[in-house]
Formats: structure tokens, sequence, C-alpha cells
């Protein structure tokens, strides 16, 4: 199996995070608790963003009611 450039998110560096926060178009805050979440391959990062924001805002209100 061929070896793949895998790209991975430095949340310690500040100018890592600030090119990634334009890449993703999210917050570095988000991008810091995508990583805590998925680890810190930048695929996953985005498909984590991406499903966290296709939830709709009563979603999310209904799953902090419920404490999910």
């Amino acid at each position: 199996m061929a070896a793949q450039n895998i790209e991975r998110i430095d949340v310690n560096s500040e100018q890592a995070l600030g090119t990634w926060t334009k890449k993703l178009n999210a917050t570095p805050e988000q991008i810091r608790d995508a990583v805590a979440e998925v680890g810190d391959r930048s695929d996953d990062v985005e498909l984590h963003l991406k499903g966290s924001r296709a939830s709709t805002n009563s979603e999310r209100v209904a799953a902090q009611t419920h404490g999910n």
C-alpha cells in the first residue's frame, strides 16, 4: 500500500490554526473541539465539522436540553 500524504492539524500552532480556520471556514475553537473529538487528521476534522453543521438549530437545542 502506497503511503498517503495525510495532513494533520496542529492546534498548538497559531499559524497553522489560522490557516485551517480559513480552509475549513471554522473558528479556532471549533477546530480545537473537532480535533479533540476525532483526532488531528484534516479529512476527519473536515467531515466532523460538516456533520456538526448539518444538524438544525432545533436539533442542537434539543440535544443540549436532554444533555446529549
